[in-house]
């Protein structure tokens, strides 16, 4: 190891313990009672609830993944991913945030989403409570795995050793700092991390435009190549059998072209509706401490948001022309925020910057592990197998949960040539479509009933995987993401079967009504 990488690595560490320190300093608090641990107390001001909900959003994927497809096959497929979700960001603040907030303490006080889901319908036989909880479990844990990819391929790039051995580093420090401090140290840390995020990125983005020659030159480059830098283009990358990219004279070589149709925008732009469905942001809003506070967080939030997306794809942009030919598969792209950074500056600052996409790592997984062992602990054991569970027995539940997770998560991440960008593509959706439906029609549509929820998660849960696996190969049309057709799909469920089905009863009606009135439980 050389003096640059031990600087590098000096940072990091200093990094973490800081991150360590969090956790050590709301141990205590977070673990006086399982609502404290798993929604910090509704105690969250403005500024944590929004920048922890978007760091914990976005994750490794923001620095790596979306400078990736950028990198990769140029602006269109990165950018309106982007517009995507920076739309789906403002809408859900916009118009989940204030009534969720308010419908989740009428709905007795719910701390979880699944509990949410079950107390809104006044089930007695916990089948939603079940069911939510399982999908959270299911693609949470995809969710990690990604998070864990990241933090191999952070690890190995930068000191060269084996990707499993770094990411299974990766995985024992977040797993350590989740148990450790709960809802409330992640938020706390979340905050942190997403100042190091934007701040990483917006350092790499000018220090890299001035390398590169100026923005005249990047423009330039872009330009050159087919399809790169259009909003209705796509670069064709020209590879071998291995998937690795061929190079001519020192240069990387593209095909013709392709095109990039309305279909496709519509198929990017539908990121943004998986946010309706997204626990890690849903949970911010049931944790603010006062409603009225979360239009002073929808404002911090997509600042946030717009600028940290637009300099992510641009960093791809910019990385193409400093280094063609540095990364020549789909997955190697992913690392150019990493070339970048160790590229141009010095190895210190270097190591502050990588520790940007540590923060980012560590800002989402420890969000998908806590409420994916609170679906667990929370809603299965005390919800539905023993009712009576005091609150020490959910904690140690939701801890032993926490590792198995862990372990499955490392298990899925052990193949290093995982492309981030897909991993998280597909658990996303599989969130945006079982959830982000239920979520918008339990708060606007009164005469949605306890089948109808249970027909949407279903539904939604299941196009996505028939889509993604079976219906997608078919090619064409049906080459969309798969998130739209299953949201659309699991509406209809929802629409259908609650019509075709018993109303809801006079209470659950009585609770939608007190909530639309304005009339909560502070």
């Amino acid at each position: 190891m050389n003096g640059n990488t031990v600087q590098i690595l000096i940072a990091m560490v200093i990094y973490m313990a800081a991150v360590i320190v969090i956790g050590v300093v709301f141990a205590k608090r977070a673990n006086k009672n399982s609502e404290n641990y798993f929604l910090g107390g509704r105690s969250l001001g403005p500024w944590v609830t929004a920048m922890s909900a978007e760091a914990s959003d976005m994750s490794g994927w923001l620095l790596m993944g979306l400078p990736g497809v950028a990198y990769w096959c140029g602006l269109a497929d990165a950018a309106w991913t982007a517009i995507g979700l920076a739309v789906g960001t403002y809408l859900n603040w916009l118009i989940v945030s204030k009534r969720l907030r308010r419908y989740s303490i009428r709905a007795n006080n719910s701390i979880t989403l699944p509990e949410f889901f079950s107390n809104r319908f006044r089930e007695k036989k916990k089948w939603i409570m079940t069911l939510a909880a399982a999908f959270i479990l299911i693609f949470f844990t995809v969710y990690a795995a990604s998070c864990f990819v990241t933090c191999g391929k952070l690890f190995s790039a930068l000191f060269g050793t084996s990707y499993i051995s770094m990411m299974l580093v990766g995985v024992v420090f977040v797993l350590l700092y989740t148990l450790l401090g709960g809802f409330l140290a992640e938020s706390a840390s979340d905050f942190m991390q997403s100042i190091v995020m934007i701040i990483a990125l917006t350092v790499i983005v000018i220090i890299s435009t001035v390398k590169a020659g100026g923005l005249s030159a990047v423009m330039e480059n872009a330009k050159s190549i087919p399809g790169f830098f259009e909003f209705f283009g796509l670069a064709a990358p020209t590879v071998d059998e291995a998937g690795k990219q061929l190079v001519e004279n020192g240069a990387p070589v593209f095909g013709e072209a392709k095109k990039y149709g309305l279909l496709s925008v519509c198929s990017m732009m539908a990121w943004g509706l998986g946010y309706f469905g997204m626990p890690q942001v849903l949970l911010r809003f049931m944790a603010i401490r006062k409603e009225e506070e979360l239009t002073r967080s929808r404002r911090i939030a997509m600042i946030w948001v717009v600028i940290s997306l637009a300099v992510a794809v641009f960093i791809g942009i910019v990385g193409r022309s400093v280094f063609p030919v540095e990364h020549l598969t789909a997955s190697a792209s992913e690392n150019i925020f990493i070339t970048l950074s160790t590229s141009y500056l010095p190895p210190l600052l270097a190591g502050f910057v990588m520790a940007g996409i540590l923060a980012a790592t560590i800002s989402s997984s420890d969000s998908y592990l806590l409420i994916a062992a609170s679906a667990v602990a929370k809603n299965i054991y005390q919800g539905v197998c023993k009712k009576d569970a005091s609150d020490k027995k959910v904690m140690v539940v939701s801890r032993i949960t926490l590792l198995v997770i862990a372990v499955i998560a490392a298990v899925i991440a052990l193949d290093e040539n995982s492309v981030i960008f897909k991993v998280v593509s597909f658990a996303w959706a599989g969130f945006g479509a079982t959830f982000g439906p239920l979520m918008v029609m339990s708060l606007f549509w009164k005469r949605i009933n306890r089948a109808g929820a249970i027909a949407g998660m279903v539904s939604g849960a299941g196009m996505v995987f028939l889509w993604k696996l079976v219906i997608s190969k078919i090619g064409g049309v049906f080459a969309i993401y798969e998130l739209l057709p299953a949201f659309i799909f699991s509406i209809i469920c929802i629409v259908v079967v609650s019509l075709l089905t018993a109303p809801p009863s006079k209470e659950v009606e009585e609770d939608f009504e007190a909530v639309k009135n304005g009339v909560g439980l502070e």
